[in-house]
């Protein structure tokens, strides 16, 4: 029991401590203060006294997150262009107003001309939600977007990501800490799921229906509005384990199943294989095998001849589901 203790204690102190080094506003304090902080916690760790070590273990950790939390993230910086604007909605009955709809030019992945765009929609013609999951790497690490369906060809697709200064390129070590604020992102398809299946290297992009009603799809769809009014002017911290592109989908689904969440699963961490558990809940349409109906979600090809006015409506030409 001591050495499960002491590891504990330990991760917690290594934790801390790379929160100082990456955290610490003040680039040239960072260093010092971490390795001072470090050698405080080992020596109290193991100070012979077990008493009086915890207690310095307790002060010091203690101190590092009251400080920690006291962080206050903003919604003014030098943003990168494609994060530069918030979306916000006006809701009047069924009418939606949303506004700053981004809408990117793109030439390549890094040289774009950023558009914003003020669009309306009625909830009355909401008829359901595709899902698009992107993987550039490991298949248990993925970034999922959901595209809400109103009619028969109008797409509005939300994506939950960092919002990057500029200069900043995401890091998954770092988004354990205070380094990057949450940005609900509301943008065409033609923008944010063509960036990564035409302009992106290396990304792989599926696309499958749900099975989601249309009345979970307007409860779904109204509590992301609330969390872009809010965030609009309330700004929050991007967390790789709490607050990430993820999680904040289980949040967005309360009240649009039975019981008020998505049911808690590994693969809501392990995202990647996010898919997998969706199929196995019965929330993806096309009755397929999984391995099948993955195989033929595989929209690169298509979207690579795909033209850009028809673009939505080709990457889904023979989907199962569709």
């Amino acid at each position: 029991m001591s050495v499960i203790l002491t590891v504990i204690l330990l991760l917690a102190a290594v934790w801390c401590t790379a929160a100082l080094y990456i955290d610490v506003r003040a680039v040239w304090l960072r260093l010092p203060l971490a390795a001072v902080f470090a050698i405080v916690m080992v020596v109290a760790i193991f100070w012979r006294n077990r008493w009086v070590g915890r207690g310095v273990w307790v002060a010091g950790v203690v101190a590092v997150l009251i400080w920690w939390f006291s962080l206050e993230p903003s919604n003014t910086r030098n943003w990168m262009l494609d994060v530069a604007q918030t979306a916000w909605v006006e809701i009047d009955g069924d009418r939606i107003v949303m506004h700053n709809i981004r809408y990117c030019d793109y030439r390549t992945e890094t040289d774009y001309t950023a558009r914003w765009e003020t669009r309306t929609y009625n909830l009355s013609q909401l008829r359901g939600i595709d899902l698009f999951i992107t993987y550039w790497g490991s298949p248990y690490i993925a970034h999922p977007i959901l595209s809400f369906q109103f009619g028969d060809d109008t797409q509005l697709a939300f994506s939950i990501e960092t919002r990057k200064e500029v200069g900043e390129e995401y890091s998954s070590v770092l988004g354990f800490f205070r380094q990057y604020e949450l940005t609900f992102i509301a943008a065409d398809e033609r923008d944010v799921i063509r960036l990564r299946t035409n302009y992106r290297k290396d990304e792989e992009v599926y696309l499958y229906r749900t099975t989601v009603s249309p009345e979970q799809a307007r409860t779904i769809f109204l509590n992301y509005l609330s969390s872009f009014n809010s965030l609009h002017t309330t700004p929050e911290w991007y967390n790789a384990l709490t607050k990430n592109c993820t999680t904040d989908i289980r949040v967005q689904t309360r009240g649009a199943v039975s019981g008020g969440f998505m049911p808690w699963d590994y693969r809501i961490l392990v995202n990647g294989l996010g898919d997998e558990m969706a199929y196995e809940r019965g929330i993806l349409a096309g009755a397929l095998p999984f391995g099948e109906l993955k195989r033929r979600a595989h929209i690169n090809d298509a979207a690579h001849v795909a033209t850009e006015a028809d673009f939505s409506r080709l990457i889904r030409q023979g989907r199962p589901g569709f």
